[in-house]
């Protein structure tokens, strides 16, 4: 599980760098690299989203020993 939560992290640390690119093409006024950096964003967010979705169910079933 703790592995889950390191991905997630990760994938949530990729898709800030995403954003922060696609705004620095968008001030620059290159739009269509601006476009293909914030869909990876969305992409790395809705990848980290279900990554720490399934961490969070699997830690409810944790079995004490």
């Amino acid at each position: 599980m703790q592995d889950l939560h390191k991905r997630a992290a990760e994938q949530h640390e990729l898709a800030a760098k995403s954003h922060r690119t696609a705004s620095e093409h968008n001030e620059k006024g290159d739009n269509d690299q601006g476009r293909w950096h914030a869909e990876r964003a969305l992409e790395f967010s809705d990848h980290a989203y279900k990554l720490a979705k399934e961490a969070h169910n699997k830690s409810g079933q944790m079995v004490t020993l």
